[in-house]
């Protein structure tokens, strides 16, 4: 199939530079053909996010969102931060908090109701979604450029042979193609890796970002209240915090992030997230709540030093597949519209002049005069500083974004790449984490049961080991076997059999495609890649 621009990935950005592209066309009375291809089940289905969201970049995008009834309808009313103890809890008065902090202007959202919004805006435009269908691979030309992108095959067995269901996978052909998977996409690392696309740039750092939604007590609910806390119950030389947001009709979403840099083997982020939900200034809002639905997600948190070079012959990076993630003000969605916007721009523009599948240089040049990259820059050193510990980090933020507004002459720099920084099991403390109580508490797979997870049994496992050898070998006899407890959702874990020997057992149909494994594996032995389309999770309203 033959396509101007083939987009990969149905989330905020792809589906930005869908409807710019599609915008252009129309203001320039020209056709241009757009395809955007979506792994999930449906739009929305894999989209996952805290958020409160700043509306700057929709409003440059759609200026009439209101009147076309965007699912932003809960505006920020008051924003809390505390700072948390085992049992106490410290609030900073809002006149000391950096703006980074200060959501006035924004709102509660669900990024996946605000994904299905933008998918219908393009569809009317009159682009094609592909959901269900996933880009298994890049297509190069013969002088090495890219070509658009091959889905994968439908129905092969776990043997790798054809079943009775087996449908060939498409290849669609582009004159440009925009890379949009989100954090750590399994084609934007071929990419990244193919053509040097991080030479110069600072390795990238991710957080895991966990998240349940509740519907809770109505005379505890505040629609727009935004509270987030640092401190307990990571220790203080771990990065992380966390969120508890108020949407309408009495939900609200409870998420933590760990920022995947630590360096504790036994720390499981999934269980400091549920042990966050017993804080007295927490667990007030949720006891007697139900819990509606659960998912995780990476994030990629290095910010504007990291970021890779945005264009390459035939395509392009956007959203959070270039990293254009703010971690200061934990917010992303309005990066990835913007970045989704000057992306198609820049593309049309060249179609319009009869080029393709060259370098869209006027993309990283629209990126490097604009306000998305005053505000990243202005941010540049905010995880770099929260890495060196809680007390150093709260305070040196403070300093560079309330009292200098982030313009210090000073640049930190991240050294370590997250695969990197664990200590060998012997030399670090195990973390006894107590049972879950199934009311406020949970396991991994119940949890992962309110993600509505489902695979095809019978495919090839998409979680792959280089090495058969290595999981016991060396992660297991020297970093006490992570992999069983940085996966949110359960997919890892050693069994031993009955002559002693340890094995590890991938359950791969748990996978939430949270890409964690992916990150964390101190031996980089695990890689993901992409399974049957319309597998992983489908999430509602999250």
């Amino acid at each position: 199939m033959e396509y101007d621009v083939v987009i990969v990935g149905g989330g905020p950005a792809g589906l930005s530079a869908a409807i710019r592209l599609k915008q252009m066309a129309q203001e320039r009375n020209a056709e241009v053909s757009v395809c955007v291809l979506e792994k999930g089940s449906a739009v929305g289905a894999h989209t996952l996010s805290g958020a409160v969201t700043d509306p700057r970049a929709l409003d440059e995008l759609i200026p009439d969102w209101k009147e076309r009834g965007a699912p932003l309808d809960v505006p920020v009313t008051e924003d809390r931060f505390l700072f948390l103890s085992e049992s106490g809890a410290k609030p900073v008065p809002n006149w000391l908090l950096p703006d980074n902090f200060k959501n006035h202007g924004n709102y509660v959202v669900s990024l996946g109701n605000v994904t299905r919004w933008l998918a219908e805006q393009a569809e009317a435009l009159g682009v094609e979604i592909f959901a269900g269908f996933a880009a298994a691979e890049v297509l190069y030309g013969e002088h090495g450029e890219v070509r658009g992108v091959a889905t994968g095959n439908m129905g092969v067995g776990k043997d790798g042979e054809p079943t009775a269901n087996f449908q060939l996978g498409m290849e669609l052909h582009a004159r440009y193609t925009l890379f949009a998977e989100g954090a750590r996409g399994h084609l934007g690392r071929e990419l990244i890796a193919r053509f040097k696309l991080d030479e110069g740039a600072d390795p990238q750092v991710y957080g895991l970002g966990i998240k349940e939604l509740w519907e809770i007590d109505p005379a505890l609910h505040k629609p727009g209240l935004v509270i987030h806390t640092a401190g307990w119950p990571l220790e203080s030389d771990t990065y992380g915090g966390s969120f508890l947001y108020h949407l309408n009709d009495n939900q609200v979403v409870v998420g933590f992030v760990v920022g995947l840099g630590y360096t504790n083997p036994y720390l499981s982020p999934f269980e400091e997230f549920q042990r966050y939900k017993t804080h007295p200034a927490i667990r007030r809002f949720l006891e007697g709540g139900r819990r509606l639905s659960y998912g995780a997600r990476a994030i990629a948190a290095g910010g504007i030093m990291s970021m890779p070079k945005l264009a390459f012959a035939g395509g392009a990076l956007i959203g959070c597949e270039a990293g254009m993630l703010n971690a200061s003000r934990i917010k992303g969605s309005h990066a990835a519209i913007a970045s989704g916007k000057m992306a198609a721009q820049a593309a049309f523009e060249a179609l319009q002049a009869g080029r393709g599948n060259d370098t869209l240089d006027a993309y990283p040049q629209a990126f490097e005069q604009s306000w998305l990259k005053e505000e990243l820059h202005r941010a540049r050193n905010f995880k770099q500083w929260m890495s060196k510990g809680l007390y150093v980090g709260s305070m040196m933020v403070g300093l560079e974004q309330k009292v200098l507004g982030g313009r210090v002459p000073w640049t930190l720099h991240h050294h370590h790449s997250d695969h990197e920084t664990l200590q060998p099991a012997a030399q670090c403390k195990p973390i006894v984490y107590p049972k879950p109580d199934g009311k406020l508490t949970f396991d991994r797979l119940s949890s992962v049961f309110l993600s509505n997870t489902n695979h095809e049994e019978n495919q090839p496992v998409h979680l792959t080991l280089k090495d058969a050898s290595v999981p016991v070998r060396v992660n297991l006899g020297r970093y006490a076997g992570p992999e069983a407890r940085f996966c949110p959702a359960g997919v890892y874990e050693f069994t031993e059999a009955p002559a002693g020997e340890s094995a590890l057992v991938i359950n791969a149909q748990n996978c939430i495609h949270c890409k964690t494994c992916d990150i964390k594996d101190p031996t980089q032995n695990i890689v993901w890649v992409t399974p049957e389309g319309g597998g992983g999770p489908n999430y509602p309203n999250m």
